[in-house]
């Protein structure tokens, strides 16, 4: 993942670094003598304990996983726990926190769910697109919509109307720190995402004593920024200290420091600085790509009048497939657009936005685009049209997990996604949400939406070759001091095992957090009864 390279960052990582089990020693590695389960406490007792964790916090529960499935009491019982160290204390979950999101989103959505994106006929020859927080849609899908109204005979756009209206409240978590809102991250989550609202940004070495090339990805995205470029290409051999930096509020984009002459070029990921505007300039060229003139654009937040006429949409794959890029890729802006999409289950149907007007276009002299039962209904809210979607997601979770049987004061939540500092979470509450939810009929897909250890996602890297590698589903957490490890482990001759580690307050390197972690795993992977 590109980062926004300043000293102190508080990195929320989107993938895995590549490194394997880091801090294992080939003795940890290579060791298959069993231990019993009253040796357990020990010797995790002898990982944490040790002097380089001495003002770090460890939080750890480890249990057996029942296999009641109809006693909700005898799934949380605290006599299966088989280790637990300050388990009931709060500390900051990182990524571990869209575990709970993403249980909810299953729980109150479904799989099947899918976010819909559609063109609307507003009449005398204007368009209006709506956006629904669908965090997959890219370049190709706005192409289909184009060609979609190509195909119904749409030459000419008198008015095209982007609706930013779907979520309601800030585009941006104002609990997160400045660094992370600026990075690809840290993208800002509306209503109308394209390509993840985030651009790349290269920077190349030039002739010596010149400013470092400026290279970006996307045109239209790369005219939101003024930039003002104090870089410069130093002699061969020296080292990198290219920082960037903006204003809150300003468009300013300041790059400083140096590489190489003879350097590799780097890249940033940034955040798109205002993405319903992204959205529209890419929609008006793509229409145009397809010989579709428009006149005039313009971006609004009202979401429209009922009875406008659906003549395109593109939906998103279904919430299965999307959880899979949330928790496998740790992917911020897909668990923060589900948060929000959360808010669908609070909302009433309303059917005359979902194409059910049967008024004729004499501009466009199209047939009407057929909906399918199987297609995800249009939902608006049906109390308040300015209560906050995130917080309405917020609530949602509280509420989902509580009746599962989460205990509600275990948690304190500012996002979906982790990015925060000030969710609070205790090592109680995301075990818990792991044992519920493999009791549910949603426990598969939960399950197969997690990083397997050296197989998939932010563990494809990790525990290879030992004998957790293919038997561990868990969902990876780290920022600056931050390391967290939660999931389900198969141990090959013992039970199944549900368990939570985060370590806070830490002044280690990440490879020296995950590597304890791992320790502890490897732990369990040699559990026998005994």
């Amino acid at each position: 993942m590109n980062t926004w390279l300043t000293p102190g960052l508080a990195t929320m990582f989107l993938t895995a670094l590549a490194l394997p089990a880091a801090g294992l020693t080939s003795e940890h590695q290579q060791s298959s003598e069993s231990i019993c389960q009253a040796q357990l406490g020990s010797n995790i007792d002898a990982v944490i304990n040790r002097p380089q964790f001495r003002r770090a916090r460890w939080g750890i529960l480890i249990q057996l996983l029942s296999s009641d499935e109809k006693n909700r009491a005898s799934i949380i019982n605290k006599d299966n726990t088989l280790y637990s160290h300050d388990a009931q204390h709060f500390f900051i979950p990182a990524s571990n926190i869209k575990l709970l999101t993403t249980a909810t989103a299953l729980r109150q959505l479904g799989s099947a769910f899918r976010i819909r994106t559609s063109v609307y006929d507003t009449g005398a020859g204007s368009l209006r697109v709506v956006g629904r927080g669908d965090p997959s849609l890219t370049d190709v899908q706005l192409k289909d919509l184009a060609q979609q109204l190509k195909r119904q005979g749409v030459r000419y756009v008198r008015h095209l109307v982007v609706d930013d209206g779907y979520f309601q409240g800030d585009v941006i978590n104002l609990s997160w720190e400045w660094e992370d809102i600026q990075a690809d991250y840290g993208a800002s989550v509306n209503s109308l995402i394209l390509n993840q609202n985030a651009v790349k940004l290269t920077l190349s070495p030039q002739k010596l004593g010149q400013p470092l090339q400026v290279s970006w990805a996307d045109a239209i995205a790369a005219k939101q920024w003024r930039v003002e470029n104090d870089s410069v290409t130093a002699e061969a051999g020296t080292s990198a200290t290219v920082t960037l930096s903006s204003v809150l509020g300003q468009s300013v984009l300041r790059i400083k420091g140096q590489l190489a002459v003879d350097a590799q070029p780097k890249s940033f990921g940034l955040a798109i600085l205002n993405p319903a505007e992204y959205f529209l300039q890419h929609f008006r060229n793509v229409l145009e790509a397809e010989g579709i003139q428009v006149r005039r654009a313009s971006v609004v937040n009202n979401m429209g009048t009922p009875g406008e006429r659906e003549l395109a949409a593109v939906e998103s794959p279904p919430l299965s497939v999307l959880l899979v890029e949330t928790n496998q890729q740790s992917n911020n802006l897909y668990a923060e657009a589900l948060l929000r999409s959360l808010q669908a289950s609070a909302f009433v149907k309303l059917d005359t936005m979902n194409g059910s007007s049967q008024r004729n276009n004499e501009n466009f002299s199209s047939p009407r685009l057929p909906t399918p039962d199987s297609r995800l209904p249009i939902f608006k809210l049906g109390v308040d049209a300015n209560n906050d979607s995130s917080q309405i997601g917020l609530n949602k979770v509280e509420s989902t997990l509580t009746d599962l049987g989460v205990d509600p004061k275990s948690y304190v939540l500012a996002d979906g996604s982790g990015v925060s500092r000030h969710n609070l979470v205790s090592p109680e509450a995301i075990a818990q949400t792991l044992k519920l939810m493999a009791h549910t009929p949603q426990a598969a897909v939960y399950r197969a939406s997690l990083p397997t250890a050296g197989v998939s996602g932010t563990l494809q890297r990790r525990f290879l070759n030992t004998a957790a590698q293919g038997y561990l589903q868990a969902k990876t957490g780290t920022m600056s001091g931050v390391s967290a490890l939660s999931g389900y482990l198969d141990v090959p001759s013992y039970q199944p095992v549900v368990f939570s580690i985060m370590v806070n307050q830490s002044d280690q390197s990440v490879t020296n957090l995950r590597g304890a972690i791992d320790e502890i795993i490897l732990l369990l992977t040699r559990l026998r009864s005994c």
